[in-house]
């Protein structure tokens, strides 16, 4: 009768025990993200014509601290109005690079990160059509890009396995026909796989 009553009072504790939380952003820990959002601004119907946005696809492994490295891919496509069409110009980018963690609650639930990353790619102007629908010639050639990106990202876990993000981003790219700067702001989620 003790043993069973020992027993029932170790289940018991267990059933009505808090849930323990797995430890989070050990080093060598990785994670698959997805984001997406818009690019150069936030667009509403009056400016549909100049619409920006972009999808990552990417690999997260932390280190010490709980700052990480980020390897991934990303296409951007930005909208530039022409007449009362508009030409899609868009780019396919690599992505390497180092994020900090600046600052944190102490059970790790929201971060926010700070990275650095070098990007380089390839660019298209109308998916390399170059004569338009009037007749014109988009003078604007087809080009490998490369440069930068500085990003601001705040996670925030969902569950041990699946997180929130947030991220504020600014590339700089050279060799691009479209200008050298664009500013992204998107979310995404990401998933945490060991």
């Amino acid at each position: 009768m003790k043993r069973l009553s020992i027993i029932v009072t170790f289940v018991l504790c267990l059933v009505f025990a808090d849930q323990a939380h797995a430890q989070r952003c050990l080093p060598g820990m990785q994670g698959i993200q997805v984001t997406g959002g818009m690019v150069d601004g936030f667009h509403s119907s009056d400016n549909k014509n100049e619409l920006g946005y972009y999808f990552g696809l990417s690999m997260a492994t932390y280190t010490k601290h709980a700052n990480k490295w980020v390897f991934g891919a990303e296409f951007l496509n930005k909208y530039y109005p022409y007449k009362e069409d508009r030409i899609p110009v868009s780019q396919f980018t690599a992505e390497g690079g180092y994020y900090l963690k600046f600052l944190s609650d102490h059970n790790k639930i929201v971060l926010f990160s700070l990275g650095g990353s070098a990007l380089a790619g390839y660019e298209t102007s109308n998916w390399g059509e170059k004569t338009l629908f009037d007749g014109s010639t988009l003078r604007d050639k087809d080009s490998f890009i490369y440069g930068g990106a500085i990003t601001l990202e705040m996670e925030t876990y969902l569950s041990d396995r699946v997180v929130f993000l947030l991220t504020a981003r600014e590339r700089v790219l050279w060799g691009t026909s479209t200008g050298h700067f664009h500013t992204q702001f998107g979310v995404g989620l990401k998933f945490i796989i060991n």
